[in-house]
């Protein structure tokens, strides 16, 4: 019988604190004493019924330590980027606050190798290192401009000039005491320049490697985030364009499907992204497979309730807008045809937390490159081609949500990430309470968050059916262009982080103000569009003129949100940067439920101002959210939080 591993907690107190769909650091990650209790206990189950499955890989290995193709452990740098490639949800709540209280575990041996390569360049880019090509003595015009305007290498430090002849990246241009040992030393050379360097404060970075690393890191998250939501667009321009009546239904279910399915259900898969993460890590991945089925299993339970209430959706939006009875109806009856797609939205979440947990980032963009398209050519065929009409779009909305975790498990099974499913087992059944404890704090705070938003596409209901139609066609347009600026502060988040990971905080605050600019200018090209296309934009929904009327009134309230909205995510993500995730959340939930929904609904309904007040609260919410986080960072000490980054990663 194994004995259960003693694996080391890193005592934190935000374990289940709410971070941006991106795997930050090890240095402000926390592993959840929960999570631990239910890794011992699965494993002594594990080893009770004699499960083989005790080895080591090298995942298990410490940052600090890698395998050599002789077997032996070379000492690696810390210095490492991983921003995830995981969509979350339907929509985006508007104060922009994903769950993730994520632990990555360690790091396999191609990560370490991406580690070693970032810190190599960065060396490089401050001459601790000779350049990766031969640098030409004369170079010509337009070499010398190239070089001027997007070259990544800094400036004025006094280190420009290498004998090739005698120094090499192995060989330390900052003399330290030598800890190599014989036939490792481009390893330990490599780490002692880094510490050096980091020590005596020269390791600098230029906005032009700062701006390119953000593009590279977040590209791929922009397009794995438009594709997700493309398929709730789909729905809502195949059965906007029928009619204004069909629009506003499919506003009024989408609302409910979020706050009744979608919130609940992201929140709570959110514990398997400490859980799935802390098995992989243990060296015992059989235990991913398992968690992934427990989550499964719970929350085939909670389905049946959320069937019920979306079998009854019309009387209970009866209920709230009892002067809808077309929109109502039709959106009722969307909701009845989404069920079947119920199985599909769990599985597919357990099923991105199980890739995920992997490191198999982009297994979801693979998923979605396929069933977007698929999604399109689906819903044109059931409304147009076939004269389904409204029906055709929840059928394939709903065919849509079962074929996304299905791509994801072909993935699994003829690429990569089988290894880590041990079969179905009754242990799946056991041991549910540390989840759910894991669990519940993502879902409140998910639900309290989307709850808040969608508030105001009932409230809207109540203006009328053009009112509730113009608010789907305003709530999309700003969701796809919030699919930019969020995925963007995520990987400005975990670069920032990374830095102060690495003790290098002039480096940081390099990175923060090129991602502040680069918010303001995604901002404000958004702005750009809603203003400039408020006549235009409504027309890819609808055809009705009084709606199109309404939208572009209220737009040019949004182009402000919009520049407001992209400044705020980045603050957002500079605060989990510096380990401060928690302000943000309870600013943004304080804000939004004690200043903007107030005044929403004041400017509403007591200046008579009708969907232009709805909005005009918001937007006067994401000011103040933005003010408050901006000058909490201002203020903060980063020397600090790399102390802090310091005290976690000792006690890792």
């Amino acid at each position: 019988m194994t004995p259960p591993l003693d694996i080391p907690i890193r005592k934190d107190d935000d374990s289940t604190s709410l971070d941006v769909g991106a795997a930050s650091p090890r240095s402000f990650q926390s592993i959840s004493e929960i999570a631990h209790e239910a890794l011992i206990r699965d494993l002594a189950e594990c080893s009770d019924e004699g499960d083989p499955d005790t080895e080591t890989p090298l995942s298990f290995l410490s940052d600090e330590e890698e395998e050599g193709e002789d077997g032996e452990l070379h000492y690696t740098p810390t210095l490492y980027r991983r921003p995830e490639g995981v969509a979350f949800g339907a929509a985006r709540p508007v104060i922009g606050v994903v769950p993730a209280s994520h632990d990555e575990g360690v790091l396999t041996k191609v990560e370490k190798k991406q580690c070693r390569d970032a810190e190599r360049s960065l060396l490089r880019d401050n001459h601790f290192l000779p350049p990766k090509h031969p640098v030409s003595e004369h170079p010509n015009l337009f070499r010398r401009i190239y070089k001027h305007v997007f070259s990544t290498k800094v400036r004025g430090t006094g280190y420009d000039t290498f004998d090739e002849e005698t120094t090499s990246e192995t060989t330390p241009l900052i003399k330290t005491q030598s800890h190599t040992r014989p036939g490792h030393e481009g390893h330990e050379h490599l780490n002692e320049q880094w510490d050096a360097a980091v020590a005596a404060g020269q390791i600098h970075t230029t906005w032009q490697r700062e701006a390119k690393t953000i593009t590279v890191y977040s590209r791929s998250l922009i397009l794995t985030f438009i594709l997700h939501y493309s398929v709730t667009v789909t729905a809502i321009i195949a059965a906007g364009r029928i009619g204004a009546a069909e629009l506003g239904a499919v506003s009024l279910a989408t609302m409910t499907a979020n706050i009744t399915c979608y919130a609940p259900f992201q929140g709570l898969t959110t514990a398997l992204d400490t859980l799935c993460a802390q098995a992989y890590g243990s060296g015992h991945k059989h235990l991913v497979g398992l968690q992934v089925q427990r989550m499964s299993f719970f929350l085939t339970v909670l389905s049946i309730p959320v069937a019920i209430s979306w079998w009854f959706a019309t009387d209970i939006l009866r209920l709230a807008l009892p002067n809808e009875t077309a929109s109502v109806e039709l959106a009722g009856l969307y909701m009845r045809i989404m069920i079947l797609g119920i199985p599909g939205v769990w599985a597919f979440e357990c099923g991105k937390r199980f890739v995920q947990a992997q490191g198999l980032f982009h297994a979801t963009t693979y998923a979605l490159l396929m069933g977007a398209p698929l999604n399109i050519l689906i819903s044109w065929t059931l409304v147009k081609k076939l004269g389904l009409g409204f029906v055709g779009a929840p059928m394939a909305h709903a065919f849509t949500q079962l074929l996304l975790p299905l791509l994801l498990y072909l993935y699994v099974v003829f690429v990569q990430g089988s290894h880590c499913w041990g079969g179905f087992t009754k242990r799946a059944f056991h041991n549910w309470g540390p989840m759910v404890r894991l669990a519940l704090p993502g879902m409140i705070m998910v639900e309290a968050e989307f709850l808040a938003f969608e508030i105001l596409t009932l409230v809207a209901g109540r203006f009328g059916t053009d009112a509730l139609a113009a608010q789907s066609v305003i709530v999309t347009l700003t969701s796809i262009l919030y699919q930019i600026p969020f995925p963007l502060a995520i990987a400005a988040s975990t670069r920032v982080a990374n830095l102060i990971g690495s003790k290098v905080v002039e480096a940081a605050h390099t990175s923060a103000k090129v991602s502040i600019i680069y918010a303001a200018i995604v901002g404000t090209i958004n702005m750009a569009i809603l203003c400039g296309g408020r006549f235009y934009l409504p027309q890819f929904f609808t055809e009705d003129e009084e709606v199109i009327s309404i939208v572009a009134e209220v737009l040019p309230i949004c182009a402000i949100l919009q520049l407001l909205e992209g400044l705020a995510s980045m603050s957002h993500g500079l605060l989990r940067a510096i380990g401060r995730q928690s302000v943000g959340g309870y600013t943004n939930l304080f804000v939004y439920y004690s200043v903007a929904l107030p005044l929403s609904f004041g400017t509403a309904y007591g200046l008579g101002w009708d969907l232009q007040g709805l909005w005009f609260g918001v937007t006067i919410g994401i000011f103040l959210v933005a003010s408050i986080e901006y000058w909490f960072i201002y203020s903060s000490d980063w020397h600090q939080a790399v102390k802090d980054a310091e005290d976690r990663n000792a006690s890792w």
